[in-house]
């Protein structure tokens, strides 16, 4: 656990962190990514943090990955690259840099290691964890092989790397139904997300799917009362869900669709106002880049995601600590897992 007395001692005496007024006054351009939902008084707080990271990465090599689910003084102010789990994945595969600072949960972090084990791939806070990696096991892994045999495992990509090793092939929300219905099998083993796996099942009816019971603390919450009782109340906006929702949340729904997906959809359709029942900081995310739409509605956070911030990611960048390592042997095995994944998303694609 971070000593967070000590961490803020220490930068204190290395970094001039003290809000700055001029300081984010020079910085307007980036400020202007994400006005809409941080005022000026709250971006000069934030200033100091995003000059001093951005300034480190040049001088360490750096490159920082960051989910859609980020913070938007992170996903806009110090984020190299941004997107959904598969994205981050594929432009895991692409990075040059030295060190990878990966802002999202442990198991994105794990995957950048698994798919670049030379480099050094950080995470800003080790118990930045995740509800729905923790609810399978290689172990459940075996419970569901010996349950159906020669069946096929498809492990979402929110697992640890021992569940990757342990499967046949990843998937995200954006391409799990283009990947089971790629495979040959009749029967396939979907683990651990069991509202993807029923979603997917819809979408996919030519399959037998069967599935682990995890969930996500953050979607599991929504239930289809509250999105009619919304819908009641603000008529006109559309109503779109992540398919890691229950299949009655998202029939209740306009539409559902990966973090990727979601955010295609709003830039194509343009609703005046939408709703996005998924994690809070996506809306907040792409808010500025849509400012014809107004986002509202309820929204649920997920409190692993928050556990990293600015102030974590240049402790991380300064000290070179939360090095994020996998067993070389375990690695090996999720590695094939994962690149099968990318490469059938590539084929499929075409």
């Amino acid at each position: 656990m971070l000593d967070f007395t000590a961490m803020r001692a220490t930068l204190a005496e290395v970094y001039d962190l003290t809000p700055s007024v001029e300081l984010a006054s020079s910085m307007a351009d980036i400020h202007a990514k994400m006005d809409r939902v941080i005022p000026f008084p709250d971006f000069v707080r934030y200033a100091p943090y995003i000059a001093a990271i951005n300034k480190l990465k040049a001088e360490k090599n750096a490159v920082i990955l960051a989910h859609n689910y980020m913070t938007p003084e992170i996903y806009h102010g110090v984020a190299d690259v941004v997107g959904d789990s598969l994205q981050l994945a594929i432009e895991a595969t692409k990075v040059e840099a030295d060190i990878i600072v990966q802002c999202g949960v442990h198991f994105m972090a794990e995957t950048s290691k698994i798919l670049n084990p030379a480099k050094t791939v950080l995470i800003p806070d080790v118990e930045a964890g995740c509800s729905l990696a923790e609810s399978i096991t290689a172990e459940g892994i075996a419970q569901m092989r010996a349950r159906y045999p020669g069946a096929p495992v498809v492990s979402y990509v929110n697992t640890t790397a021992e569940v990757k090793a342990a499967s046949d092939i990843c998937c995200t929300s954006s391409n799990a139904a283009q990947i089971v219905a790629a495979l040959p099998e009749e029967t396939i083993i979907m683990t651990p997300d069991q509202y993807l796996a029923q979603n997917v099942a819809n979408m996919v009816p030519q399959k037998k799917i069967v599935w682990w019971e995890g969930s996500c603390i953050v979607h599991e919450q929504y239930t289809p009362e509250d999105i009619n009782d919304f819908r009641a109340m603000n008529p006109g906006t559309m109503i779109i869900a992540h398919p890691e929702c229950p299949p009655d949340v998202v029939d209740a729904c306009d539409y559902s669709g990966s973090t990727s997906g979601i955010i295609d959809y709003v830039t194509t359709n343009k609703p005046a106002k939408a709703m996005l029942v998924t994690e809070c900081s996506m809306a907040s995310n792409i808010s500025d880049a849509l400012p014809e739409i107004e986002f509202t509605g309820p929204c649920n956070m997920c409190p692993y995601m928050k556990k990293i911030t600015l102030e974590k990611i240049l402790w991380a960048l300064h000290t070179g600590s939360e090095a994020v390592e996998v067993d070389p042997e375990v690695a090996g095995k999720a590695r094939v897992a994962v690149e099968r994944m990318i490469e059938l998303s590539k084929a499929v694609a075409k």
